[in-house]
């Protein structure tokens, strides 16, 4: 209390409220890949420096356009039009780009980018199937991943371009993520199936799950096959990475093709334009993520919702395919399948981390939702650094805690019919200190959560009855 010595009238203002947890964001990806550009307010300024953006027009602003790769086709006249002789749309050279047009398609938001290089010709991440000539040194983007720890904001990590590399630098990626995870305990990763715009065989999904190691596995979950989009690969202003071959004639590009023949620049220019994106899905499930959080919460597993954007995913997959995906008795590592089921579209159809056979761990929900809970508890307790260790702190820290959780209960997060049985917060002398404890400063907190699980499996039993009457 203030010492008063002049007579007069004196206001004092009482808090009476306790401190409050105040949730952090869930859905805040890290994409790490190569661009056009990298530029803020000098030339390259950006590069391995991640940058906060939350659009579209704010990515091309800083990071530039696609890579315009080379579209070749070959059409013959027939009749009074033309036919397709041959035309195989371009395997993207860098996936960025596409990407990022996907995640903010399918409801992402707020997101870090970090450029780890400019486009090259030839790529140096495009290792057409052959692992001899691949470059080294994860091609940059594990220089991208290690960029990244320094930031604070990020929740997932995501790098489509990690299917470009060769198997050895895909799977020192993908560990590298993982450990990441792990050490910073506040983000998720979420990871491409290598090779997965193929059909694997289950060779070849247990080479893909030997990638992944052993270690931190509910720190991620992966996601096959690829997608088709409905992007069609884009033509230069100029339209002259277009290539046609008219019947017999030279090989031109289209636009030169505009001012000689009219009619077989209209055909090409609209054949063009089935050209579609097959891209990794990663970014559009981040997407989903981001989408699932603000509409329902991180708890509510980000599954059975449909990919905006997408025709159809690249390989078919059903049921008895799928039942190697999801469980997987060797290794204990889920994929999480993507599905095209008749008048739904192609979903989400899957929920596991790659810790599938994990009672603690297996949904990434579960996972992403202890992720939120402890950092945004960890981030509101700061307060209570170096104030007395005694009853009164552990009462505001407790009620905080439990005012916060009891929030979390009614939105659905956590099961039970009572508060008591969907968690409890624990602290004091005799139930989480003793009396070393306190003279070396700590102030330890339990907290235990009963948090809700997905129902992946519903099954309806059925049965005759008798006629009673």
């Amino acid at each position: 209390m203030p010492a008063y010595k002049t007579p007069g009238v004196y206001v004092e203002e009482i808090s009476v409220f306790p401190p409050s947890v105040a949730e952090v964001e869930t859905a805040i990806p890290a994409f790490v890949g190569y661009t056009e550009k990298a530029a803020r307010s000098t030339a390259n300024d950006l590069i391995l420096k991640p940058t906060r953006i939350s659009s579209m027009t704010e990515f091309e602003q800083y990071y530039g356009d696609c890579a315009f790769d080379e579209i070749s086709l070959s059409i013959a006249a027939s009749g009074d039009g033309f036919v397709t002789s041959s035309f195989t749309p371009p395997d993207p050279s860098y996936l960025l780009w596409y990407a990022m047009k996907m995640f903010f398609d399918n409801g992402g938001g707020k997101c870090y980018v970090v450029s780890v290089g400019l486009y090259q010709s030839p790529a140096v991440i495009d290792n057409s199937g052959d692992d001899s000539d691949d470059v080294t040194v994860n091609a940059g983007l594990l220089d991208g991943i290690n960029a990244v720890q320094n930031e604070d904001e990020p929740t997932l990590l995501v790098v489509p371009e990690a299917v470009k590399l060769n198997a050895a630098e895909y799977q020192a990626l993908v560990q590298a993520m993982l450990a990441q995870c792990n050490t910073l305990q506040d983000r998720f990763a979420i990871f491409d199936i290598h090779q997965g715009g193929t059909k694997l065989d289950p060779a070849g999904l247990t080479t893909n799950r030997g990638y992944f190691g052993s270690n931190h596995l509910k720190y991620g979950a992966s996601y096959y096959p690829f997608i088709k989009t409905s992007m069609a690969h884009k033509a230069k202003a100029d339209l002259t990475n277009v290539k046609v071959t008219v019947g017999a004639d030279p090989e031109t590009t289209l636009n030169t093709l505009e001012t000689s023949q009219t009619a077989a620049f209209n055909f090409a220019k609209n054949k063009i334009k089935e050209a579609y994106v097959a891209l990794p899905p990663s970014s559009s499930v981040a997407g989903v993520y981001a989408t699932t959080d603000r509409n329902r919460g991180v708890w509510k597993s980000p599954a059975n919702i449909s990919l905006a954007n997408v025709i159809e995913p690249a390989v078919k997959i059903d049921t008895p395919y799928q039942d190697g995906l999801n469980v997987d008795a060797g290794t204990g590592k889920s994929i999480n399948a993507i599905r095209a089921f008749m008048g739904k579209g192609t979903l989400v159809w899957g929920a596991r981390t790659l810790a599938g056979n994990d009672n603690e761990w297996r949904y990434v929900a579960v996972r992403r939702f202890f992720n939120t809970v402890e950092e945004s508890v960890k981030k509101s307790t700061d307060w209570a650094v170096f104030e007395p260790n005694d009853a009164n702190t552990w009462v505001k820290v407790r009620g905080m805690i439990e005012s916060y959780l009891n929030q979390k209960w009614r939105e659905g997060a956590l099961a039970g019919a009572k508060p008591e049985d969907a968690y409890f917060v624990r602290c004091g002398l005799g139930v989480t200190m003793n009396a070393q404890d306190i003279l070396e400063g700590r102030m330890n907190v339990e907290i235990g959560m009963a948090v809700v699980r997905p129902a992946e499996f519903i099954v309806l039993k059925f049965s005759h009855k008798l006629q009673n009457s």
